[in-house]
């Protein structure tokens, strides 16, 4: 394994030659560099994607901003879901960096600035795994530890989201501190060329054991919530109404898991394939863009997974978008009454209903003693 002295000393030799030969090594052996994409200008696909990391920015902030501005989402779980949103935010941001400064920009990087490229990728692939892992161990100790859960909820949450981030950080970092194929082509993998075919065996299985053991959480979850649904509608009337909405947080995140599998699992497969292949033997491996593309296409659709199975974010989500627009008093009365009400500013359930017209002024004749009395205006009229 190269050692981290060397790293170091390898690339600040390299540092003020930008036409790094490090980079055409190992681009060479594998047989990228005699793809077109490494000669010319900046290919028309790449301004697509550069367009599909900006609606990946925008969409995911917007989910940032609904949350941080609503206090009915000022919860564990959807802090959670702010989390895994920031994440894909990241995700568009360091996608965007690392379309710049592919192609022709590829030979001219130092391997520490290779390296920053790469890792930032894996950082938000990494954390974005361990989100929704985070999300289903969040929602599993909530349902067979509630009481438990309660005291500490925020404390728990938090490192979550901490352990999350350490563990992504130093997962994308470790080709840096050392774990790279430097010196050692044979070992270098096709699709990552300076990266050692062990270290993405390893990062792919730790993904794919992560993604087995969120299936398992919530079929766990599934079947507990359904099992326990009919019987916690009996107690209370009240009650039912909180399965109803663990079912509705359900059905968003296993659906925001199976698009991650969906879109994630053919770049698995490539990087699997990649670990096994020969050098050269495998011309699927050359058009790991595609493949990139896919799996950038599920940062931009957790947004839309939201808006769609959340009645409360989407209505929140709308509202945001009214006040950025500046939409006019009475075009926006005219969508909420064909969209629903805005809940921005606070929620809009019964109960709220009618505790406010509890708080209404009582104009019924008081009752003192069991027996009715007049209001007083009719007293000051009997007085006069």
């Amino acid at each position: 394994m190269e050692s981290l002295p060397s790293l170091v000393q390898i690339s600040s030799q390299e540092y003020h030659h930008p036409n790094s030969n490090i980079i055409s090594l190992h681009y060479n052996y594998t047989g990228k560099l005699h793809n077109r994409k490494y000669r010319g200008s900046f290919q028309a696909q790449a301004v697509v994607f550069l367009v599909v990391c900006a609606f990946i920015v925008a969409e995911n902030l917007a989910v940032l901003l609904v949350i941080w501005r609503n206090k009915k989402f000022h919860s564990p779980m959807y802090y959670l879901l702010g989390n895994l949103a920031l994440s894909d935010l990241l995700a568009g941001v360091t996608y965007s960096a690392n379309i710049i400064l592919s192609g022709p920009s590829t030979l001219w990087l130092t391997p520490v600035q290779w390296f920053l490229r790469e890792g930032g990728v894996f950082v938000t692939l990494a954390a974005s795994v361990l989100s929704l892992f985070a999300i289903a161990v969040e929602r599993h100790i909530t349902m067979i530890r509630v009481r438990l859960y309660h005291g500490n909820k925020k404390g728990r949450m938090l490192l979550l989201v901490g352990a999350s981030w350490g563990a992504a950080i130093l997962l994308g970092l470790l080709p840096l501190l050392g774990w790279n194929c430097i010196g050692r082509l044979p070992e270098c993998s096709t699709v990552l060329p300076l990266y050692s075919k062990h270290y993405i065996l390893f990062c792919i299985s730790i993904f794919l054991a992560i993604l087995i053991s969120i299936v398992v959480l919530y079929a766990r979850i599934y079947c507990m919530v359904t099992s326990h649904r009919q019987r916690l509608g009996y107690l209370h009337k009240g009650v039912l109404k909180k399965p109803k909405k663990d079912m509705s947080l359900l059905r968003t995140v296993t659906t925001v898991v199976g698009m991650f599998i969906a879109c994630w699992l053919p770049l698995f497969l490539l990087l699997l394939l990649d670990v096994t292949c020969q050098t050269r033997a495998c011309s699927v491996l050359y058009k790991v863009d595609y493949f990139l593309g896919l799996a950038m296409i599920n940062s931009l659709l957790n947004p839309v997974i939201y808006t769609l199975t959340s009645k409360d974010l989407r209505q929140a989500i709308f509202r945001l978008m009214c006040c950025f627009l500046s939409i006019a008093p009475s075009t926006e009365e005219s969508r909420a009454k064909r969209f629903g009400p805005p809940i921005l500013e606070g929620s809009t359930s019964k109960s709220e209903q009618s505790s406010h017209q509890k708080e209404e002024p009582n104009t019924s004749p008081l009752v003192r003693n069991g027996t009715p009395t007049a209001g007083k205006t009719l007293v000051s009229k009997a007085a006069s």
